[in-house]
C-alpha cells in the first residue's frame, strides 16, 4: 500500500511539473468521460420522464383498450387500418364482464379554444370522460373538486381546468364557479388539477376534463380516439382482468375464434417496452461512438508513458541496480499511468454532469445524475489506464541495469 501511494506522489508531481502536457496527455480521457457522463445523465433522465409520464396517464396497474394495437411494421398498418372504433357499448359490456374489474373510465381527447371575458386560450386539450374515471389515481384536484358521477351520468356543463389553463384564464383570479366557454358552449369551472409540469417544452396542464355527454356534444356522437382505461380490482388481477376484457371485446364483436384481436391493449410495461426496445439501441450506439475517445485517449497515455520511461532511464536503472525487482518497476509506472488517466476521468465527470445539467436548462431535454455513473466515469478511465500502462510498463521492467545506467 505504501509503495502505490509513493508512486501515486511521484505521478502527481510529475503531472504538476508538466501541467502542459499532462492536460494534453488525457484531454481525450477528460473529452470521452464528459460525453459518456452528459449522454448517461440525459439517458436517464429521459427514461424516468418517460416512465413518470406512462404511469401518470395509465397508471401502474391500469390497463388501457385502443383501436389498434403496437404497429411495427406497413403489414400490421395495413391489417388494422379498418378496425372498428372503441365505443362506449364495448365500455359497459367490459365493465359488466368480469368481477375481476373495478373500473373502467371510457376517454375520448380533442383540440379547443377555452375563452373567459377577453382572455383565450387556444389548442387546450379538452378530455371527455365516463363515471369511473374518478376512480383512476391519473385525475385529482388541487382546488375545488372533481366532476361527480351524477354529473357525469347528466351531462352537467361543468369542467375541471388543468393547472396551465386556468393561470392563462383567469391569471390571479379564483377561478371556482366562473363561467367560461369551450368553442362557445358554456361550462362552469368546479375544480382545478394539480400542476404536472411540462414534456419537451410542451406544457401538460393545458386540458379541461369534461362530462363524456357533453364532449359528444361539442365533437361528435362517435368519438374518433375513443379509448379505454381498464382497472383491476386488485393489481395482482391484471392479467386475469385484461383476459376477461379480451374475451368480452371478443363477444361484443361477434370475432370468431380464428379472427384476430381487431383491438389493441396496452399496460405501462408494454408501452415502457416499446419506448425502450425503440431507444436502446441508438444510445448504446451513442455511447460506443463517443467510447472510442478513451481509445485514442488510451494510445496518447502509452505513448506519453514511453516517453517518460526514455526520460528516466537512468533512474530506472539505478532502482533496479539498488535492488528493485522488475515487479516494482511495473507496479511503479502502471500506478503513474493509472494516476495520469484517473485524473482525466475526475475531470471529465464533473464536466460531463455540468454540461448535462447546463443541457437540461437550455432545452426540453431532462437530465438525472446517477451515483453509479460516477463509479463508471472514474472505473473506465482507471482501466484504461491500467491497459495502456503495460506495455510501458513492461519495457521499463526489461531495461539492463547496467546499459541504463551509462545512459545520459
Amino acid at each position: 500500500m505504501f509503495q502505490f501511494f509513493e508512486s501515486a506522489g511521484i505521478a502527481l508531481r510529475a503531472i504538476w511539473e508538466y501541467k502542459l502536457r499532462s492536460f494534453l496527455t488525457v484531454l481525450g480521457n477528460i473529452v470521452a468521460v464528459t460525453s459518456i457522463i452528459a449522454i448517461v445523465s440525459l439517458v436517464q433522465g429521459m427514461n424516468q420522464y418517460v416512465t413518470t409520464a406512462v404511469l401518470s396517464s395509465v397508471g401502474a396497474d391500469n390497463f388501457t383498450i385502443q383501436r389498434t394495437p403496437v404497429i411495427r411494421t406497413a403489414e400490421d398498418e395495413d391489417r388494422v387500418r379498418n378496425n372498428p372504433r372503441i365505443t362506449l357499448d364495448e365500455a359497459q359490456a367490459v365493465r359488466k364482464a368480469s368481477d375481476n374489474i373495478a373500473a373502467v373510465d371510457a376517454e375520448a381527447g380533442a383540440s379547443a379554444r377555452l375563452q373567459y371575458g377577453s382572455q383565450s386560450v387556444d389548442g387546450v386539450q379538452i378530455q371527455g370522460v365516463t363515471r369511473d374515471y374518478i376512480l383512476l389515481p391519473t385525475f385529482n384536484a388541487e382546488q375545488g373538486r372533481l366532476i361527480n358521477p351524477v354529473e357525469i351520468d347528466r351531462a352537467r356543463p361543468v369542467t375541471v381546468l388543468g393547472y396551465d389553463a386556468a393561470d392563462r384564464l383567469f391569471g390571479p383570479i379564483n377561478p371556482l364557479d366562473k363561467d367560461i366557454e369551450i368553442n362557445g358552449h358554456h361550462f362552469t369551472v368546479i375544480g382545478v388539477s394539480e400542476k404536472k409540469g411540462s414534456a419537451f417544452g410542451q406544457s401538460q396542464d393545458e386540458f379541461a376534463i369534461i362530462a363524456m355527454g357533453q364532449f359528444r356534444k361539442l365533437f361528435g356522437s362517435r368519438p374518433f380516439g375513443l379509448q379505454l382505461v381498464v382497472k383491476p380490482r386488485r393489481p395482482e388481477l391484471i392479467n386475469v382482468a385484461m383476459d376477461d376484457a379480451t374475451v368480452a371485446l371478443r363477444a361484443q364483436r361477434r370475432l370468431k375464434p380464428k379472427d384476430r384481436d381487431n383491438f389493441g391493449i396496452f399496460t405501462s410495461d408494454t408501452l415502457l417496452g416499446i419506448y425502450h426496445t425503440a431507444t436502446n439501441g441508438i444510445f448504446a450506439i451513442l455511447i460506443g461512438v463517443v467510447a472510442l475517445s478513451l481509445v485514442v485517449g488510451g494510445i496518447v497515455i502509452m505513448n506519453i508513458m514511453l516517453m517518460v520511461v526514455s526520460e528516466r532511464t537512468r533512474e530506472i536503472g539505478l532502482r533496479k541496480a539498488l535492488g528493485a525487482r522488475r515487479r516494482d518497476i511495473v507496479w511503479q509506472i502502471l500506478t503513474e499511468s493509472v494516476t495520469l488517466s484517473t485524473m482525466g476521468g475526475f475531470i471529465g465527470t464533473f464536466l460531463g454532469f455540468v454540461a448535462a445539467i447546463i443541457i437540461s436548462k437550455l432545452s426540453p431535454l431532462p437530465a438525472a445524475v446517477q451515483w453509479w455513473s460516477v463509479l463508471i466515469g472514474i472505473g473506465i478511465t482507471a482501466m484504461v489506464g491500467l491497459f495502456f500502462g503495460l506495455y510501458p510498463a513492461m519495457r521499463a521492467a526489461k531495461l539492463d541495469p547496467i546499459e541504463a545506467l551509462r545512459r545520459e
